[in-house]
């Protein structure tokens, strides 16, 4: 493979599906994937010290990339970083507390510490990422795509402003309705800053990239479409989503967003992110052919015996029917404390059931159509 030109793809049955395209089967992987419920993971990050440590060495985030897809038939892998790297890079002073989550030394407390925030660059500043990137796509030399991905600007607002994890986003809300043209001012700096960081892992190899827009679901209707979707707008218009000749899937999840699914579609997003509070089978309806829907077992499923698990993902795949534009996925992240034998019966599932739901005949091997 000479410098510049990409290995190709062994499996592409999650890029195919997220563009609508036919598939034999539905593509799964697990948001979190990479993560504390491996105790191969859990024995990495010891040896890295700290969670910002293993997020900031290439070579480690690229060991625990890889480690689901030793383990499990999984049909993507996802750099293993945090949504949060982009305010640390602005200054905010991250630190991950042991049992309280993130925390920020130097959270935004006034306007014009919104104005002097930078806009980072990310092959300056956030060089272990791309690094990252690099490396993870040279080992899984085109087993199957990586998936790169970032907070929404609203969602990286929250943290920024709350300082942290937060249940009443008291100082995020108060910002909102007592000084809203700051906070514009800090979200289109954040959706700059997200353009350019995904770009950024674009060009560095990633072939799909998702916005987790964790905290959307906190706002009111019309708060969500000014302050939420029409920032994650503004990152998709900014996106180079074409590379040698190939198109770069892009997916937006609003965690309790079902009830905006039109809004969210129009948007432009080639898929949307559904948690389990809502319908399969009623999203599709309501999204017809425009986009692709990803999602969307209850996580907590996964504590279940290995027969209900099986249960659920026969009825979520009935749930979404026949047809194409289905990624398997949890509705949120896997937990840390879930058994991996039984995210690997979830995923067996997916590959025995998924492929009556689908119009090519099963003697199709989609990984070999390339």
């Amino acid at each position: 493979m000479t410098e510049g030109t990409e290995m190709p793809l062994k499996n592409d049955v999650f890029l195919r599906a997220l563009l609508r395209q036919p598939t034999a089967r539905t593509p799964v992987w697990m948001m979190r994937q990479a993560g504390r419920y491996l105790p191969e993971y859990r024995r990495v990050r010891e040896r890295a010290g700290s969670f910002m440590a293993l997020c900031r060495t290439p070579e480690l985030a690229c060991e625990v990339t890889l480690q689901p897809l030793e383990r499990f038939a999984l049909d993507a892998a996802i750099l293993f970083s945090d949504i949060l790297t982009i305010p640390d890079a602005m200054g905010l002073e991250l630190e991950f507390v042991e049992g309280e989550g993130p925390r920020f030394g130097r959270p935004l407390r006034t306007a014009a510490a919104v104005r002097r925030l930078p806009i980072p660059d990310p092959e300056r500043d956030l060089a272990y990422v791309p690094a990252a990137v690099r490396l993870i796509k040279r080992r899984l030399e085109g087993k199957v795509p990586l998936i790169g991905f970032a907070g929404s600007p609203w969602t990286l607002a929250t943290y920024m402003v709350e300082g942290g994890g937060s249940r009443e986003f008291r100082r995020i809300k108060g910002l909102l309705f007592e000084q809203p043209q700051v906070l514009h001012e800090l979200l289109g700096k954040l959706a700059d800053a997200v353009a350019l960081y995904l770009n950024a892992q674009i060009a560095a190899g990633v072939d799909a990239v998702m916005i987790f827009d964790t905290w959307g679901g906190v706002l009111a209707r019309h708060h969500y479409r000014e302050f939420s979707l029409a920032y994650a707008g503004r990152v998709l218009a900014q996106l180079q989503c074409r590379r040698e000749g190939r198109t770069i899937p892009t997916i937006f999840f609003t965690k309790g967003g079902g009830q905006w699914l039109e809004a969210m579609m129009d948007a432009g997003y080639d898929a949307l992110g559904l948690d389990w509070t809502t319908d399969l089978g009623e999203a599709r309806r309501r999204v017809g052919h425009r986009v692709a829907l990803q999602g969307n077992l209850d996580p907590m499923t996964l504590y279940g015996p290995i027969e209900v698990i099986r249960a659920e993902v026969r009825r979520v795949l009935a749930e979404f029917g026949r047809g194409n534009g289905h990624v398997f996925n949890l509705g949120h992240g896997i937990l840390p404390d879930v058994d991996p034998e039984h995210a690997g019966a979830m995923i067996a599932a997916v590959h025995e059931f998924s492929p009556a739901f689908h119009a090519i005949s099963p003697e199709f091997s989609q990984e070999s159509a390339l």
